[in-house]
């Protein structure tokens, strides 16, 4: 099933490579100064002051052979109080260029790790 983008609304649902199934890349918020994309994904690492990098999975269907597969990407998002840690699920909110790679920002943390 392809599908493109409506008018409007830039980057809420793409069309998979060569024409695999549709993926939504986050939701968007209903106030007006955050709808923004967000993403629910993994710290794997807070070494680095005020950022975490969070890793993010989405499923992906192969164009000719139909099978799921996992696609990971990894975001640098700002985490101002420096409160998460590596394993935590967090939501992450699309926001302005904080700094060369960092345009993400911790909106709240989903479930600490154990």
């Amino acid at each position: 099933m392809k599908a493109e983008a409506p008018q409007g609304l830039p980057g809420t649902v793409t069309v998979a490579p060569e024409g695999g199934d549709i993926i939504d890349f986050g939701k968007k918020r209903d106030d007006p100064r955050n709808r923004r994309r967000t993403r629910v994904g993994r710290v794997i690492s807070s070494k680095m002051e005020k950022t975490i990098i969070v890793s993010c999975e989405t499923r992906v269907r192969h164009p000719l052979y139909g099978k799921f597969m996992k696609r990971t990407t990894k975001f640098k998002a700002h985490d101002e109080t420096n409160q998460c840690g590596e394993g935590d699920t967090v939501e992450i909110m699309e926001t302005r260029p904080i700094s060369k790679d960092k345009n993400w920002r911790l909106v709240k943390i989903v479930e600490k790790a154990k």
